[in-house]
């Protein structure tokens, strides 16, 4: 019999976040996210998603053993501002039984359906920062801090389920020795002048944080019309500020300015953590810290986690100023690998702009739909 618990308790909480450490107990290729930053993410009294969102967790017990998990989200703005009658479903990991997953998707299907919401899709979190999709190809390679990674009966369930595909994924790589900086270094010096533009870098966390809310304006700006976007409040960006700059490296922020030095585009890219989750177990003491600043430091793997462009210059070949800077400053630090994180595939522009680096797509993940 199969018996589902909201976890709405601390002890339950902590159930909810240690279950995937056991269903993936030495996986080579399960990457563990920091138990704390897991906490964070599912307190209402921490997280500022909560201020437009309501989520409940929930928990599966077959023969009182866990043997499943899943949160059942709607986004407010989404649904008010967007019209999207929509209930998201995330953080769902389970065993390979689908009545487990049949009962859990259930609470789901009973949040939605007592809001008058139309449609359920997942998995996904509360926002576009948030994890995404369910892996579909790639299951032979190590995950990311940013992504989910699950075994491939998931998404037979979900199918076996009558959930039908909404949104495709791919996770892109390509090696640096493929960037060619003859490509594009004659046109940086063009666009800088005819557009006068600037690239700003940094070395020192603390002199990006006067920036941080226009980036976040301008990333809000820059995916506006893509059909998966919720803008980020400004909540959110004073909780993500604190949070996640301070851990970013200085020199993998850069800033395209004009002018009157307003920011016409951005990106972020991280060292990869991955190996570094792996060896901290969910924890940052006494060993986890250790693990995670000598990736930082040291990693020759890159994640390009966010890049933005204003709509009024994503024609005019802005991107080439952001890349040259990161030639620069990857040779410096002998990096070897480029790895791009969930991108839809729909979106050709984004694509459009990797393309003379020959990527190689290494993984794809999407989120199901299924009518209420």
């Amino acid at each position: 019999m199969i018996t589902i618990k909201e976890a709405n308790t601390s002890a339950l909480i902590n159930e909810y976040i240690k279950f995937p450490f056991e269903l993936y107990k030495n996986h080579p290729y399960w990457v563990p996210p920091l138990i704390a930053d897991e906490k964070e993410t599912f307190d209402k009294t921490k997280n500022p998603a909560f201020t437009s969102a309501d989520a409940y967790f929930y928990l599966a017990y077959k023969d009182n053993k866990v043997v499943g998990r899943i949160a059942a989200i709607i986004n407010w703005n989404e649904v008010n501002d967007q019209q999207k009658k929509k209930v998201r479903f995330g953080w769902w990991d389970v065993i390979d039984d689908i009545e487990v997953t049949k009962a859990l998707l259930e609470k789901v299907y009973e949040l939605g359906r007592s809001n008058n919401l139309e449609y359920v899709e997942g998995p996904m979190g509360f926002s576009n920062l948030d994890k995404v999709g369910v892996l579909t190809e790639g299951f032979d390679e190590i995950g990311s801090m940013i992504t989910w990674y699950n075994y491939p009966y998931y998404k037979t369930h979900l199918e076996q389920l009558g959930y039908v595909k909404e949104k495709e994924y791919l996770e892109n790589k390509f090696p640096f020795s493929n960037v060619n900086p003859e490509t594009y270094i004659k046109a940086v010096e063009l666009i800088k002048k005819r557009y006068q533009l600037t690239a700003l870098n940094f070395s020192k966390n603390k002199d990006i944080m006067p920036y941080v809310d226009e980036m976040f304006d301008l990333f809000n700006k820059s995916y506006a019309e893509l059909s998966s976007f919720v803008a980020i409040t400004a909540v959110q960006k004073e909780y993500f500020k604190k949070k996640y700059i301070s851990f970013i490296n200085p020199e993998y922020i850069k800033f395209v300015m004009d002018k009157d030095h307003k920011i016409v585009a951005f990106s972020i890219v991280m060292p990869s953590f991955s190996e570094a989750l792996q060896k901290a177990k969910g924890k940052l003491f006494p060993f986890g810290f250790y693990h995670m600043l000598k990736a930082k430091k040291e990693s020759k793997e890159v994640l390009f986690y966010l890049i933005g462009v204003d709509p009024e210059y994503q024609s005019k070949g802005v991107t080439a100023i952001i890349f040259d800077e990161y030639y620069k400053t990857f040779t410096e630090k002998g990096i070897e690998k480029c790895i791009r994180t969930p991108e839809l595939e729909d979106n050709i522009a984004i694509h459009n702009m990797w393309k003379n680096f020959n990527p190689t797509t290494f993984r794809r993940r999407r989120t199901y739909k299924l009518d209420l």
